[in-house]
């Protein structure tokens, strides 16, 4: 696991829920910086993350961190390059701030006497060494999505899922947001989902569309933005001009 060029590979992969394709033959590069992941509800984006998390088992394909295979034999190995926060998450509310992610470190694998630094240093690139004390319930929910983030990046991880972020979040809450994953962004790979095309502006250097379980675009923002620069009167901006584009089917 110590490759000094990050990536992770998806090769091929498919999920079902029984008879329903959630995810269609999934083939795709993500290398270091930010890759923004958007699609409409069910459009398998939390089915994809949670598989490359390892959230859930493959069911057909490949996944790699670098050279290193998603497979049983390597889950643990895979898991502690990984940062993932979910939709929904739970924190020890009972716990302090600092102590939630002291144990995230420790439970990616950090010795106990690097789990107190490495937790301050995350609180501070979050925003929250002066709650470091309060206990996780007395949060606000913005806050709490910062512990969240502070949790699944305290261990450094190569690769960072991120499931919605900033839902909740006031503006001033997603710009903090995404300074602290650009700041991550520079030496990992991050991907992060969101129904707000504009929180990527300025954030992704690729992005992925998804619709009805399939990868309809892999791209850049500019190629995005191309799609919808015909179409821009309509909506809020080009990119998301161009995102519709995508979903509708209107571009080849």
């Amino acid at each position: 696991m110590s490759s000094p060029s990050p990536h992770m590979r998806v090769r091929g992969v498919t999920h079902r829920y029984g008879r329903r394709v959630a995810l269609a033959d999934a083939t795709l590069d993500l290398p270091v910086g930010v890759t923004g992941l958007l699609g409409p509800n069910g459009a398998g984006k939390s089915t994809l993350m949670k598989l490359l998390a390892t959230a859930m088992p493959l069911q057909t394909g490949e996944v790699a961190v670098g050279d290193v295979p998603l497979v049983r034999d390597n889950l643990t190995a895979v898991r502690r390059q990984l940062g993932y926060l979910p939709q929904r998450f739970e924190v020890m509310g009972w716990s302090t701030v600092r102590r939630n992610v002291e144990y995230a470190a420790w439970a990616h694998g950090l010795p106990s006497r690097e789990a107190g630094e490495r937790a301050d240093r995350a609180l501070a690139l979050l925003g929250l060494s002066d709650r470091a004390g309060s206990r996780a319930r007395a949060l606000s929910g913005g806050m709490r999505q910062r512990l969240g983030l502070a949790c699944a990046l305290v261990h450094e991880p190569r690769v960072l899922i991120l499931d919605e972020p900033t839902v909740g979040l006031d503006p001033a809450q997603r710009r903090g947001l995404r300074d602290a994953i650009s700041a991550a962004a520079e030496r990992a790979v991050v991907l992060i989902s969101t129904h707000l095309v504009e929180d990527l502006a300025t954030l992704a250097d690729q992005v992925v569309v998804m619709h009805e379980g399939a990868l309809r675009f892999v791209g850049t923002l500019d190629d995005l933005r191309a799609l919808g620069a015909d179409d821009a009167a309509g909506h809020a901006s080009e990119l998301e001009a161009g995102y519709h584009a995508v979903v509708e089917g209107r571009h080849v």
